[in-house]
Protein backbone atom coordinates (compact mmCIF):
# COMPACT_ATOMS: atom_id res chain seq x y z
CA UNK A 1 0.00 0.00 0.00
CA UNK A 2 1.25 2.92 -1.05
CA UNK A 3 1.46 5.73 2.07
CA UNK A 4 3.31 9.17 2.80
CA UNK A 5 5.80 8.23 5.37
CA UNK A 6 5.08 11.71 6.85
CA UNK A 7 2.26 11.35 7.42
CA UNK A 8 1.24 9.83 10.68
CA UNK A 9 -2.25 8.65 10.17
CA UNK A 10 -1.50 7.28 6.78
CA UNK A 11 1.20 4.95 8.08
CA UNK A 12 -1.17 3.50 11.07
CA UNK A 13 -3.73 3.00 8.49
CA UNK A 14 -1.22 0.96 6.22
CA UNK A 15 -0.01 -0.87 9.81
CA UNK A 16 -3.96 -1.29 10.67
CA UNK A 17 -4.92 -2.85 7.00
CA UNK A 18 -1.30 -5.15 7.04
CA UNK A 19 -3.19 -6.22 10.55
CA UNK A 20 -6.53 -7.07 9.28
CA UNK A 21 -5.01 -8.81 6.31
CA UNK A 22 -2.54 -11.02 8.06
CA UNK A 23 -2.95 -11.05 11.71
CA UNK A 24 0.17 -9.23 12.96
CA UNK A 25 3.25 -7.37 11.84
CA UNK A 26 7.04 -8.91 12.48
CA UNK A 27 8.91 -6.72 10.20
CA UNK A 28 9.16 -3.35 9.25
CA UNK A 29 12.46 -1.73 7.11
CA UNK A 30 12.25 1.86 6.86
CA UNK A 31 13.98 2.74 3.58
CA UNK A 32 12.14 6.25 2.55
CA UNK A 33 14.67 8.76 2.26
CA UNK A 34 15.59 11.63 0.66
CA UNK A 35 18.13 14.51 -0.17
CA UNK A 36 18.61 17.91 -2.32
CA UNK A 37 20.89 19.01 -4.86
CA UNK A 38 20.62 22.36 -2.59
CA UNK A 39 22.39 21.08 0.60
CA UNK A 40 25.70 22.77 2.14
CA UNK A 41 25.39 25.37 4.81
CA UNK A 42 25.04 27.96 1.92
CA UNK A 43 22.22 26.59 -0.47
CA UNK A 44 20.09 24.92 2.18
CA UNK A 45 16.21 26.21 2.48
CA UNK A 46 14.54 25.77 6.02
CA UNK A 47 12.02 24.41 3.68
CA UNK A 48 14.55 21.94 1.91
CA UNK A 49 15.97 21.52 5.75
CA UNK A 50 12.38 20.71 6.78
CA UNK A 51 11.81 18.43 3.93
CA UNK A 52 14.68 16.30 4.70
CA UNK A 53 14.02 15.85 8.68
CA UNK A 54 9.99 15.49 7.85
CA UNK A 55 11.04 12.05 5.64
CA UNK A 56 14.44 10.94 6.66
CA UNK A 57 13.62 11.09 10.61
CA UNK A 58 9.87 11.79 11.19
CA UNK A 59 8.78 9.29 8.54
CA UNK A 60 10.65 6.58 10.61
CA UNK A 61 9.38 7.58 13.89
CA UNK A 62 5.60 7.52 12.47
CA UNK A 63 6.32 4.24 10.68
CA UNK A 64 7.78 2.55 14.06
CA UNK A 65 5.25 3.99 16.20
CA UNK A 66 2.15 2.76 13.79
CA UNK A 67 3.88 -1.57 14.29
CA UNK A 68 4.71 -0.98 17.91
CA UNK A 69 1.52 -1.81 19.54
CA UNK A 70 1.40 -4.85 17.48
CA UNK A 71 4.59 -5.93 17.91
CA UNK A 72 4.46 -5.04 21.54
CA UNK A 73 1.34 -7.75 22.15
CA UNK A 74 3.36 -10.21 19.84
CA UNK A 75 6.17 -9.93 22.21
CA UNK A 76 7.89 -10.13 18.81
CA UNK A 77 9.39 -7.81 16.21
CA UNK A 78 12.49 -6.85 14.09
CA UNK A 79 12.42 -3.69 12.71
CA UNK A 80 15.00 -2.26 10.48
CA UNK A 81 16.27 1.28 9.81
CA UNK A 82 18.14 2.14 6.96
CA UNK A 83 20.49 5.26 7.78
CA UNK A 84 23.90 6.09 6.28
CA UNK A 85 27.23 6.26 6.08
CA UNK A 86 26.52 9.72 6.96
CA UNK A 87 24.66 8.83 9.97
CA UNK A 88 28.14 8.42 11.39
CA UNK A 89 30.64 9.82 9.49
CA UNK A 90 30.17 13.48 9.11
CA UNK A 91 30.94 14.76 5.59
CA UNK A 92 30.12 18.02 3.71
CA UNK A 93 29.11 15.91 0.65
CA UNK A 94 25.63 15.12 2.46
CA UNK A 95 24.95 18.21 3.76
CA UNK A 96 23.59 19.31 7.38
CA UNK A 97 20.06 17.89 6.98
CA UNK A 98 20.71 14.95 5.30
CA UNK A 99 23.59 13.83 8.20
CA UNK A 100 21.94 15.32 10.69
CA UNK A 101 18.90 13.22 9.94
CA UNK A 102 20.73 10.06 9.23
CA UNK A 103 22.32 10.37 12.63
CA UNK A 104 19.29 11.04 14.65
CA UNK A 105 17.76 8.00 12.92
CA UNK A 106 20.91 5.89 14.87
CA UNK A 107 20.21 7.42 17.93
CA UNK A 108 16.34 6.77 17.64
CA UNK A 109 17.43 3.19 16.80
CA UNK A 110 19.60 2.58 19.62
CA UNK A 111 16.78 4.53 22.29
CA UNK A 112 14.25 1.87 20.89
CA UNK A 113 16.28 -1.09 21.71
CA UNK A 114 17.06 -0.09 25.22
CA UNK A 115 13.37 0.79 25.75
CA UNK A 116 11.77 -2.19 23.87
CA UNK A 117 13.98 -5.11 24.35
CA UNK A 118 11.96 -5.75 27.59
CA UNK A 119 9.16 -6.78 25.01
CA UNK A 120 10.72 -9.19 22.49
CA UNK A 121 11.44 -6.15 20.23
CA UNK A 122 14.65 -5.57 18.52
CA UNK A 123 15.73 -3.08 15.64
CA UNK A 124 19.15 -2.40 13.35
CA UNK A 125 20.37 0.57 11.63
CA UNK A 126 21.49 0.03 8.95
CA UNK A 127 24.32 2.31 7.80
CA UNK A 128 25.53 1.73 4.23
CA UNK A 129 27.66 3.98 2.26
CA UNK A 130 27.46 5.02 -1.44
CA UNK A 131 24.57 2.90 -3.09
CA UNK A 132 23.63 3.14 -6.96
CA UNK A 133 19.82 4.31 -6.96
CA UNK A 134 18.01 7.32 -7.88
CA UNK A 135 18.84 9.66 -5.07
CA UNK A 136 22.15 9.41 -6.34
CA UNK A 137 20.60 11.93 -8.94
CA UNK A 138 20.05 14.63 -6.61
CA UNK A 139 23.79 15.37 -5.92
CA UNK A 140 24.90 18.38 -6.91
CA UNK A 141 27.15 16.92 -9.24
CA UNK A 142 25.46 13.45 -9.95
CA UNK A 143 28.08 10.48 -10.25
CA UNK A 144 28.54 8.64 -13.26
CA UNK A 145 27.64 5.27 -14.68
CA UNK A 146 31.02 4.15 -14.27
CA UNK A 147 31.31 5.79 -10.88
CA UNK A 148 27.82 4.18 -9.69
CA UNK A 149 28.91 0.37 -10.73
CA UNK A 150 31.15 0.54 -8.02
CA UNK A 151 29.17 1.71 -5.66
CA UNK A 152 26.89 -0.96 -3.15
CA UNK A 153 24.13 -1.90 -5.09
CA UNK A 154 20.26 -2.65 -4.26
CA UNK A 155 20.31 -5.77 -4.74
CA UNK A 156 23.43 -6.09 -1.51
CA UNK A 157 21.25 -4.14 0.60
CA UNK A 158 18.60 -6.15 0.26
CA UNK A 159 20.44 -9.52 1.26
CA UNK A 160 22.02 -7.46 4.29
CA UNK A 161 18.24 -6.99 5.13
CA UNK A 162 17.30 -10.27 4.71
CA UNK A 163 20.16 -11.17 6.95
CA UNK A 164 19.22 -9.20 9.54
CA UNK A 165 15.53 -10.12 9.74
CA UNK A 166 16.02 -13.56 9.24
CA UNK A 167 18.50 -13.70 12.96
CA UNK A 168 16.40 -15.63 15.15
CA UNK A 169 14.22 -13.44 17.87
CA UNK A 170 16.87 -13.84 20.84
CA UNK A 171 19.30 -12.08 18.48
CA UNK A 172 19.65 -8.28 18.09
CA UNK A 173 21.66 -6.76 15.39
CA UNK A 174 22.01 -3.75 16.62
CA UNK A 175 23.65 -1.83 13.94
CA UNK A 176 25.34 -2.89 10.60
CA UNK A 177 27.53 0.03 8.70
CA UNK A 178 28.98 -1.16 5.55
CA UNK A 179 30.30 0.52 2.05
CA UNK A 180 31.49 -0.39 -1.03
CA UNK A 181 35.24 -1.60 -1.40
CA UNK A 182 36.17 1.27 -3.80
CA UNK A 183 35.13 3.65 -0.87
CA UNK A 184 35.32 6.87 -2.11
CA UNK A 185 34.98 8.51 1.82
CA UNK A 186 38.35 6.82 1.86
CA UNK A 187 39.80 7.54 -1.56
CA UNK A 188 38.27 11.28 -2.43
CA UNK A 189 35.43 11.90 -4.42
Amino acid sequence: MPLDVCNAADARKVADAILAKHGRIDLLVNSAGVNLPKRSWQDVTEEGFDQIVDINLKGVMYCIRAVLPAMRAQKDGCIINVASWAGRIVSQMTGPAYTSAKHAVLALTHSFNMDECVNGLRACCLSPGEVATDIMKNRPVPPSAEVMARMLQPDDLGKTIAFIAAMPPHVCVNEVLMSPTWNRSFIGG
